[in-house]
C-alpha cells in the first residue's frame, strides 16, 4: 500500500502539463524533428587514458550520406567547455582522460550512415596508464591528468585544537564511510535539435537547466557573440543536475554551423552511461567525540572525491559536502578537510543533493554510533547537540530559521513510526510472523543548503506583462523538467494576485524572451520565484488598476483583480476583462524585477544563508536468509516555510526517497580499470513501483519566523538527502550490524542458516 498525506491547508490543482505528459501527447525537446535535417554522432574514445597520435577522417568523408565530419581543427573558438572551469575538450586534440573523451563528431542523413561513418575514423592511440583510484593519483609519483595536478579543488575549516580535544573525549566514534558512483538515469536522455537560422542565428532545443550559462558557453565555443544563438530549454523529461552541463549541445552547434543544415541528436542509453554526469564517489573519514554528558567536543573529518577526469562543478559539490559534514550540530573543536581528484574514471558533476546525500550519510552515521555508546535515544541525543535558534551556521555565518531542526525534530520524535520504534526496544512491539524477517527503525536529521552560496553569481528575477491578447504573461527563465515548476507557478500567480488559471500564460525556457533567472538548480526556484512575484505584486497590480480605473471612470481603491478581468471590491462582478483592458490602454502593463539570492555575510565561498530542515523515520524489514533490505514505512518532517502546491511537495519528496534508495540499497556504476562494468539498465538497477510499496507519510512544517520573509525554501532535494543514514540506522537494529557502504551489500547482511554453518 502506497499512502501519500500531505497535512496542509494549500489547494491541490491538475498540473498544467499534467495531461499531457500522462498521455503521452507532450512533445519533449529530443522528440523534436526538422524538414531536411540531419543526424549527429559522436565518436569517443577506446581507452580511458591514452595519447592521441593521430586521427584520419578522410574515408568517413567520402562515405556517400556524410555531410560533415569535425575534429579538433574545426572548433572555431574555445575548444574546451564547464560551467565553472571550462577544462573539459570539446574535441580532443593529443590526449583523452576518459572512455567518454569525445574526438570527431559527424552529421548524416541517417543514423546508419553516421554510424558507419563513425566506424572509419582511424585514430591512433599511445595506450597510458590507467589512474582508476582518487587515493593513488595523489601519490607523488602517479602520472598527471592536468599541468597543475590531480588535485582539482581542496577544502579546509577548522575551529579549536581538535588533537587536544580528543584526549578530553568520554565517548570517540571513529568509522570510514564509502558512498557509490550514481546514474541519473532520467527518462529522456541528452540530445536536442540544432535549426541554423536564415538570419544567422543558431537556435538550440536541448535539455538544459541553465540555458543562459549554456549559450555564453556555446557562444564561446562557435566564436560568436551571444545573442546569436538562442536557448530554448523546456520541456525536459527529467534532469537531477544531469544536464546542468552541457553534453552534446557542442557538437550539435558546430555541425548545424557546418552544414547549414539542422542536426538532431540523441544519445542512446549506453551513449549516456558512458559520457553523461555521475554522482561524485567518496571516502569520508570521521573521528567524532563527545563528554560523559553527551555534549559534541571535537569533530575531524577528511572528504575524498573522485570527480573524473574534468572539473565540471567538483569543486562546488566538495564545498557543499565539507559544509554538510558538519551539519546542524555544535562541535568545539572542528578540523574539517577535502579533495576532490582527477582520475580516468567517469565523469563526475551536478546529481540531486549535490554531495550532501554522501555527507549527511556519514554524519548522521556517526551521530548514531554515539548515542549508541552513551546508551542515549538517538534524537535525544541530537536534541542535545543540535544548533538552536541563535546560533550561526556551520561555517560559523549568518542563517535564516535556525529554529527548523526543532521543529522537524519534535515532529519525528512524536511520530507513530518513532513510537513504535520505541515499543521495540521494550520489547512490546509484535514479532514478525516470519521469523527470518527482521525489523528495524531508523532515522535522521539535515539541514541542507539552499542556492549557490556565497561567492558565486546566482541571479534571480522575472517579468509580469499584460499581453496583447490579454494574457497575464509570467516569464522567468527558469526550466521545467518534472519538477512541477510551472504548476508552483500557476498557483502563486492564483493565491498571491488572485488571477484566474485561464488568464495566465506562463513563459519559461527561452533565452530570447525570458530574463536570466538563474539557475534551475540547488533547490532555488520555487523560493525565487515566490519572492521575485512578492516585489512585483503592488506595482503589477497598481498598474492594471490604475488603467482599468481610467477606462470604467472610478477610483483605483474600488476595484480589485479577480479570475478573468477587474471587478469592484464590493461584489464579485466582472466590470472589464483583461483582453478588454489590453485592447483599451495604450500604455504598457509590466513589471520586473531583478535580483540575487539571498547569502550570509561571509567571504566563505560556498557558504549558505537558507536551508531546508528535514528528518526522516523509516522502517525496514530484513530478510537474514537474502540479506535483502525492504523499506516498508517512512515519515518525513520537512520545514521549508509554505507550502505553495501539495501535490507537487508531495511528489519531490517521494521521487527524492525513491531515488535514496538506489542510492542506498541498489545503484554503483561499477568501473573497472577506468571502464564501466554496468552500461545500460539492464545490469545497471534502479527502484521501481515493486520497491516503493511501503507506506509514505509527508509532514510539512509551514510556520517561519516573523522577521523571516524569505518565503518557500525548495524541497527538490531533501526528500533525498536523509534516507540513507535512515535506513542504516534501522539496518543497525534489525541485524546488529553498523553499515559504512553503500548500496549495502546483501551478502554483509546474509545469516547462513544452521544446516550451512555445522551447528
Amino acid at each position: 500500500m502506497l499512502l501519500n498525506r500531505v497535512n496542509s491547508g494549500g489547494r491541490w490543482r491538475i498540473r498544467p502539463d499534467g495531461i499531457g505528459k500522462v498521455t503521452g501527447s507532450l512533445t519533449y525537446l529530443t522528440d523534436m524533428t526538422a524538414g531536411s535535417m540531419l543526424y549527429g554522432l559522436v565518436l569517443r574514445s577506446e581507452y580511458p587514458h591514452a595519447s592521441v597520435i593521430s586521427i584520419q577522417t578522410d574515408k568517413a568523408e567520402k562515405l556517400p550520406g556524410v555531410h560533415a565530419v569535425l575534429t579538433y581543427r574545426d572548433v572555431p573558438g574555445l575548444n574546451a567547455f564547464g560551467i565553472a572551469h571550462p577544462d573539459q575538450p570539446v574535441l580532443c586534440e593529443d590526449r583523452v582522460r576518459y572512455v567518454g573523451d569525445a574526438l570527431a563528431t559527424v552529421a548524416a542523413e541517417s543514423i546508419v550512415i553516421a554510424q558507419q561513418a563513425l566506424e572509419l575514423i582511424e585514430v591512433e592511440y599511445e595506450v597510458l596508464g590507467v589512474l582508476d583510484d582518487p587515493e593513488r593519483a595523489l601519490h607523488a609519483d602517479a602520472p598527471l591528468l592536468h599541468p597543475k595536478g590531480n588535485a582539482m579543488h581542496r577544502t579546509t575549516f577548522t575551529r579549536g585544537n581538535v588533537d587536544e580535544a580528543f584526549k578530553q573525549c568520554a565517548y570517540i566514534a571513529e568509522e570510514i564511510y564509502y558512498t557509490p558512483r550514481q546514474m541519473h538515469t532520467y527518462m529522456e536522455t541528452e540530445g536536442g535539435l540544432f535549426v541554423p537560422e536564415a538570419d544567422g542565428r543558431l537556435t538550440v532545443y536541448s535539455p538544459t537547466q541553465h540555458g543562459f550559462m549554456d549559450r555564453m558557453q556555446l557562444a564561446r565555443i562557435l566564436s560568436v557573440p551571444q545573442d546569436h544563438i538562442r536557448i530554448i530549454s523546456s520541456p525536459i523529461g527529467g534532469s537531477f543536475g544531469g544536464k546542468d552541463e552541457l553534453n552534446v549541445q557542442p557538437y550539435g552547434a558546430l555541425l548545424a554551423t557546418k552544414t547549414g543544415r539542422a542536426i538532431k541528436m540523441h544519445n542512446s542509453r549506453q551513449e549516456s552511461v558512458r559520457a553523461g554526469l555521475k554522482r561524485h564517489p567518496m571516502r569520508i573519514s570521521m573521528k567524532t567525540g563527545v563528554d560523559e554528558a553527551g555534549q559534541l567536543i571535537a569533530h575531524r573529518v577528511s572528504i575524498l572525491a573522485d570527480t573524473g577526469p574534468y572539473s565540471t562543478l567538483g569543486a562546488e559539490v566538495l564545498n557543499f559536502a565539507t559544509e554538510h559534514v558538519i551539519g546542524p550540530y555544535k562541535y568545539e573543536h572542528l578540523d574539517v578537510e577535502g579533495i576532490s581528484v582527477f582520475t580516468n574514471n567517469g565523469m563526475s558533476g551536478e546529481f540531486r543533493g549535490f554531495g550532501g546525500n554522501q555527507a549527511i550519510f556519514a554524519l548522521e552515521g556517526q551521530m548514531d554510533r554515539l548515542a549508541e555508546q552513551l546508551g542515549l535515544s538517538p534524537w535525544a541525543f541530537r536534541k542535545l547537540n543540535m544548533r538552536q535558534s541563535d546560533d550561526l551556521g556551520p561555517f560559523d555565518q549568518p542563517i535564516a530559521m535556525t529554529e527548523g531542526a526543532e521543529l522537524v525534530w519534535s515532529a519525528i520524535e512524536n511520530s507513530r513510526l518513532w513510537q513504535e520504534q520505541v515499543r521495540m526496544k521494550d520489547r512490546s512491539a509484535p514479532k514478525h510472523s516470519e521469523p527470518w524477517i527482521k525489523t528495524g527503525i531508523g532515522a535522521a536529521l539535515t539541514m541542507h543548503g539552499a542556492g549557490l552560496g556565497v561567492g558565486i553569481p546566482d541571479p534571480a528575477g522575472g517579468r509580469l506583462e499584460l499581453a496583447a491578447d490579454g494574457k497575464i504573461e509570467a516569464v522567468f527563465g527558469y526550466e521545467e523538467f518534472g519538477q512541477g515548476l510551472l504548476a508552483a507557478l500557476e498557483q502563486m500567480l492564483v493565491e498571491q494576485f488572485g488571477f484566474g488559471a485561464s488568464d495566465i500564460r506562463m513563459v519559461i525556457g527561452d533565452t530570447d524572451v525570458v530574463p536570466d533567472s538563474g539557475s534551475t538548480t540547488a533547490s532555488r526556484a520555487t523560493a525565487m520565484m515566490w519572492k521575485s512575484l512578492q516585489r512585483m505584486r503592488k506595482p503589477f497590480t497598481d498598474q492594471l488598476l490604475k488603467q482599468a480605473s481610467t477606462i470604467l471612470r472610478c477610483h483605483p481603491g474600488e476595484l480589485r483583480i479577480w479570475e478573468g478581468g477587474i471587478s469592484l471590491i464590493t461584489e464579485a462582478q466582472l466590470l472589464l476583462t483583461y483582453e478588454d483592458l489590453a485592447k483599451q490602454t495604450d500604455v504598457p502593463i509590466r513589471s520586473e524585477t531583478s535580483f540575487s539570492f539571498p547569502v550570509s555575510d561571509t567571504k566563505r565561498v560556498g557558504a549558505h544563508f537558507m536551508y531546508t530542515y528535514s528528518a526522516v523515520v523509516v522502517k525496514v524489514e530484513l530478510n537474514s536468509l537474502t540479506g535483502r533490505v525492504k523499506v516498508v514505512e517512512q515519515q518525513h518532517a520537512v520545514a521549508a516555510g509554505p507550502v505553495i502546491n501539495p501535490q507537487g511537495y508531495l511528489g519531490q519528496i517521494e521521487g527524492g526517497s525513491s531515488m535514496a534508495l538506489g542510492f542506498t540499497l541498489l545503484e554503483d556504476a561499477v568501473m573497472d580499470k577506468g571502464h564501466y562494468m554496468t552500461r545500460n539498465l539492464d545490469t545497471y538497477l534502479v527502484p521501481t513501483i515493486v520497491d516503493q510499496q511501503g507506506i509514505v507519510e509527508v509532514e510539512p512544517i509551514e510556520h517561519l519566523p516573523a522577521s523571516d520573509d524569505y518565503g518557500p525554501r525548495g524541497i527538490g532535494e531533501v526528500g533525498s538527502v536523509t534516507l540513507a543514514p535512515a535506513i542504516a540506522a534501522a539496518v543497525r537494529q534489525a541485524s546488529g550490524k553498523w553499515v559504512t557502504k553503500l548500496p549495502i551489500d546483501p551478502a554483509f547482511l546474509q545469516e547462513k542458516p544452521f544446516f550451512l554453518t555445522g551447528e
